[in-house]
């Protein structure tokens, strides 16, 4: 699967676009906020029909206008299928395929999967668990649609729930019925949240070390662990457990809302032990582990995203990563960095298709096609 050409109009920094790609690999090179970033972020959009970076579709409009227009040809099984997703200030997403429009734009998500690795990965270790849950959930929404939907169930019935506790707080009264209704919900998604997220990760870990071991060398040991409060026993029954605390803390205190994912190096957290190469190695192991996984489900290979990964990398493990990503394992992927010098001595020593573009004044111009300038 891959991307064949991308159109962008009023896109962030670009009022209009069009780029044609190479099916392996894409380098953006140019200075800082040039705009190299918005690139990979429209093809993010196009494959999970949103941002990377944030949930607001607004901020991805190009500033004095009010909308607007991402289109591609997605090429699977030399099949071609044309994607277009558009956004209107006060209006709904629009989102088609072949022009025909989707009424749920989760029915999209995983058809073309992709796997984004980017300087915003490092919220992983730094940030709460919010976004190691986000993490896995982006995982498996890439291959099971009904996943998803069980994440959106499990959320609405968190919201109800936790609005008859503070019901129950402000008028003294406590109805076990009720809240029952919405245990039973909590349960049924719960359990099945629980399950794949479970399997996910004792599938994950060897992949990562194995990523992990090939970056760095083998210099460290580095381990994952799923914590959750469903593998103390019975969600019902800790459900029924925590009702007491929950009525004081007016808020559901046990579920998978609470799920973490402990990253740790030779058995400390990475947050604490790792330098910045070392957490860097770290992420960069954990989305590629992420991108052999959606694969060997999906039965081919996402497409790759790079963006700007090499900044604190020395130059022998830069090449290591493109040496990596460059093999047969992979399919698409784009890259930018700001050393077009470097991705060029690289790429050219290697055996494989690219392309080279520099990015000015929001424009996007061919430099280099597998070792020819333009």
């Amino acid at each position: 699967m891959y991307l064949k050409n991308l159109t962008l109009t009023n896109f962030k920094n670009y009022e209009l676009s069009e780029i044609e790609f190479s099916p392996k690999i894409n380098c953006f090179v140019g200075n800082n906020g040039v705009g190299k970033t918005n690139i990979l972020d429209a093809i993010h959009y196009l494959s999970l029909t949103k941002s990377f970076f944030n949930n607001i579709d607004s901020i991805s409009i190009r500033h004095g206008e009010d909308f607007f227009i991402l289109q591609g040809t997605m090429v699977r099984d030399g099949e071609e299928d044309n994607i277009y997703c558009a956004f209107q200030k006060q209006k709904q997403k629009l989102l088609k395929r072949n022009g025909k429009e989707y009424q749920r734009l989760s029915d999209h998500v995983g058809r073309y999967p992709v796997v984004m690795i980017s300087p915003a990965d490092s919220a992983l270790i730094s940030e709460g668990s919010d976004d190691r849950r986000r993490f896995m959930n982006k995982i498996i929404s890439q291959y099971d649609t009904g996943y998803l939907d069980a994440v959106l169930m499990y959320n609405k019935a968190l919201q109800q729930r936790n609005r008859l506790l503070k019901d129950f707080r402000s008028s003294g009264k406590f109805d076990s019925d009720m809240l029952s209704i919405w245990d039973s919900q909590l349960v049924k998604y719960g359990n099945y949240i629980f399950s794949e997220r479970k399997i996910l990760v004792n599938e994950l870990i060897p992949v990562f070390q194995e990523y992990y071991s090939m970056i760095s060398s083998g210099r460290e040991k580095v381990k994952l662990t799923y914590n959750s409060h469903l593998t103390e026993g019975n969600f019902s029954e800790t459900l029924a457990n925590s009702v007491h605390k929950d009525r004081i803390m007016e808020y559901t205190t046990v579920g998978v809302h609470k799920d973490d994912l402990v990253l740790q190096m030779n058995e400390f957290p990475v947050k604490s032990l790792g330098s910045q190469g070392q957490q860097k190695s770290y992420l960069v192991a954990l989305k590629l582990a992420k991108f052999e996984y959606i694969k060997r489900k999906a039965g081919y290979s996402p497409i790759l995203l790079l963006d700007d990964i090499f900044d604190k990398f020395d130059a022998e493990r830069v090449e290591q990563i493109i040496r990596l990503v460059g093999n047969h394992r992979f399919g698409q992927i784009f890259i930018t960095d700001t050393h077009g010098s470097r991705l060029h001595d690289i790429l050219s020593s290697h055996n494989t298709d690219y392309k080279l573009f520099n990015i000015a004044e929001n424009r996007v111009e061919v430099i280099t096609q597998n070792g020819r300038t333009r």
